[in-house]
């Protein structure tokens, strides 16, 4: 069963529309999650609101205020929202295409999936998208979610689109200020070599499925154990040593993932050159006299 749709509204490339929706694409049903409970009483805890001069207060008696100076508020009621409405509010104008590979990692925050909102929507949406496949492209664009107006870059995806929201500029810090005191050494050539030789073994293909939080996994054998009334038992994470001796760490590595230092070529032989090279060189000796 399909997820309640985050927002809904329409996509629009110049003068072509459709209705579609917006999905979350993640999930956090599967996270470990803990309630506060009092140490005596094991009852869990429920945060009340609370007003410094009247105590505990009603929920529904709650309203939404901006502080425009220091202890003045502006409440702000539910129509007040309704009233702001921008374009991208209600649609997803297509603004800019980009090349697939163009949209910086760092700047991607959540995804969702877009998908056409109705039968008669498929035609125009699935234009859109084989079009997009067809030329590689990205589009960006903006939504409004969450009382926000978010970037978003939109990507060809099975049969819809994976929207992701962005982060603005002003958002991302530069990695001068962290790198800065890195110094821009070249590595010896062996050491590269066999770091090279252990990367390519390590390669593979990308499979989520393959990944498991061993955090969580851990954490649920030491509550399972606590239910029975055990003492749980979990193993520590081993210590990483610190590396001596570089060339010494490549190397075992290497041997521990099955492969072996690759050999240093063979040194060149300083041997005579061939007689055939001799009346060249006279030849242009004589040329010069």
């Amino acid at each position: 069963m399909a997820p309640r749709p985050s927002w809904k509204g329409h996509l629009r490339l110049s003068l072509v529309s459709c209705p579609v929706r917006l999905y979350p694409a993640t999930s956090g049903a599967s996270r470990v999650s803990f309630n506060l409970l009092h140490k005596d009483t094991m009852n869990r805890i429920n945060m009340r609101p609370h007003d410094p001069d009247l105590g505990e207060v009603e929920r529904a008696d709650l309203v939404r205020g901006y502080e425009y100076e220091k202890g003045r508020y502006v409440v702000m009621d539910p129509e007040d929202f309704d009233r702001v409405q921008i374009e991208s509010s209600k649609t997803i104008v297509v603004e800019q295409f980009v090349d697939e590979d163009e949209v910086d990692p760092l700047y991607l925050e959540s995804p969702y999936y877009l998908a056409p909102d109705g039968d008669f929507a498929e035609e125009t949406f699935g234009v859109i998208r084989e079009a997009m496949r067809q030329e590689k492209k990205v589009a960006l664009s903006r939504v409004v979610l969450t009382s926000r107006e978010h970037l978003i870059a939109m990507a060809v995806r099975d049969k819809g689109f994976l929207v992701t929201t962005l982060r603005t500029a002003d958002e991302v810090r530069s990695s001068e200020e962290i790198f800065e005191d890195i110094e821009d050494a070249k590595p010896e050539k062996e050491m590269l070599q066999l770091a090279t030789q252990l990367i390519r073994q390590k390669a593979g293909k990308f499979n989520p499925e393959t990944f498991r939080d061993r955090y969580q996994d851990a954490l649920m054998e030491v509550i399972r154990a606590k239910i029975k009334g055990e003492t749980p038992v979990i193993a520590k994470a081993p210590e990483t040593g610190r590396v001596i001796n570089l060339m010494d760490a490549l190397k075992r590595s290497l041997a521990e993932s099955g492969g072996e230092p690759a050999r240093k070529p063979p040194a060149r032989s300083k041997a005579r050159k061939p007689a055939a090279e001799a009346p060249r060189k006279a030849k242009r000796a004589g040329g010069r006299r």
